[in-house]
């Protein structure tokens, strides 16, 4: 349980530090020390990924650093896609899916660390292409948050920076309230599925509520490049981990 306790500790802490639900550090520390399969590790993340969401939109509220109305278009869209994205993982070849995830990691922390060479590609000038914007962003998160066992905070973050204006710190308190929803529909879909382990839950939503607490609050008092050179690192490093992990699965 302890094991569990840390596990949700440190994605709570990395999920309210950059907005994410914490997905990309919490899917492997199961697999590589709690011993799950890619399946099950994908499930219980995404179930106890709903409470990083929902504590860590508390503390950026709290700041003042959260847009409701987007959140809610965010979540929206991502609600039958999410449930679309879980069921296809439960399709994939644990090799396959391990490799999509690897490289989708990848490609968000280039468009990250791209990010100050970039223009705000698109600059919506009235409320019906921003809210069409969102819920665009909002599907394709959906998507890849049940598919991936994620939250999808990088599409989000980087949808709602790179689209629509968003400055970093409003954009990952956003991204943090969407992601409860399209959460909840996957984690819902991955339990009938079988995919999640109930006794692991115990110990990652105590150690997640704490972390993304911390995590939320500490964001606040460290700069926007920061937080993408943070982001972007540790992206990169769990993205090749687990080509690395998806080449030796398929041998």
């Amino acid at each position: 349980m302890f094991t569990n306790f840390l596990i949700g500790f440190a994605a709570g802490i990395f999920g309210g530090l950059v907005g994410l639900g914490g997905g990309v550090v919490m899917v492997p520390l199961l697999v590589g020390m709690a011993r799950m399969g890619q399946h099950q590790a994908h499930g219980t993340s995404l179930v106890a990924l709903v409470f990083t969401g929902i504590i860590g939109a508390a503390t950026y509220a709290h700041h003042h650093t959260m847009d409701i109305w987007a959140a809610l278009f965010l979540g929206g869209g991502a609600l039958w896609p999410a449930r679309l994205g879980a069921k296809y993982c439960s399709a994939l070849p644990e090799f396959k899916l391990k490799r999509s995830f690897g490289f989708f990691l990848l490609f968000i922390s280039l468009l990250i660390m791209a990010k100050p060479h970039l223009p705000t590609l698109v600059q919506p000038e009235t409320a019906l292409v921003k809210s069409l914007l969102l819920l665009g962003t909002g599907a394709l998160t959906g998507f890849c948050s049940g598919l991936m066992g994620v939250g999808g905070g990088a599409i989000m973050i980087a949808g709602m920076v790179l689209l629509a204006g968003f400055d970093q710190h409003t954009a990952q308190g956003s991204s943090l309230l969407a992601m409860v929803p399209a959460g909840a529909v996957g984690a819902f879909t991955h339990w009938r599925l079988g995919n999640v382990a109930r006794p692991a839950l115990s110990g990652l939503i105590p150690g997640i509520v704490i972390g993304a607490f911390a995590g939320g609050s500490l964001a606040h008092y460290l700069s926007e490049s920061t937080l993408k050179i943070v982001f972007a690192a540790v992206l990169v490093w769990t993205g090749i981990r687990m080509i690395r992990s998806s080449r030796s699965s398929c041998e």
